[in-house]
């Protein structure tokens, strides 16, 4: 068994209220670029907390990860993507391919809606 699978709830939980909590306050770190370099965004967490809870509507998952609804944070924080923001987070993407095979096609970052699904 994995190591993190041997992690408590309640220490999972609270680590991942801290990844939530700075992503909030580090809005220079835009999605984009989360995805370029890690291959997940706020967008992926809010549907991974979807995916874990089913009865958590997507928009409220997304309020619970930006700390407001997600339109208006949209319009406070995030740029436009650059060619080059653009084309890392494909290249990104592309090495999500191994993990999602891992994870039996488990792991939403790897075709995030909103690249699949523009405007959702």
């Amino acid at each position: 068994m994995d190591e993190l699978d041997r992690l408590d709830d309640a220490t999972a939980a609270k680590a991942f209220r801290s990844l939530v909590r700075h992503l909030r306050h580090r809005t220079d770190a835009q999605n984009i670029d989360l995805m370029g370099l890690a291959g997940f965004c706020r967008n992926c967490l809010a549907d991974w907390i979807v995916e874990a809870d089913p009865s958590i509507a997507r928009d409220a998952a997304r309020h619970i990860v930006y700390g407001m609804p997600f339109p208006e944070w949209k319009a406070r924080h995030q740029g436009e993507a650059t060619p080059e923001q653009i084309a890392r987070m494909e290249a990104s993407l592309k090495r999500n391919e191994a993990l999602d095979e891992a994870l039996d096609e488990s792991f939403p970052a790897s075709d995030p809606p909103s690249m699949t699904e523009p405007g959702r």
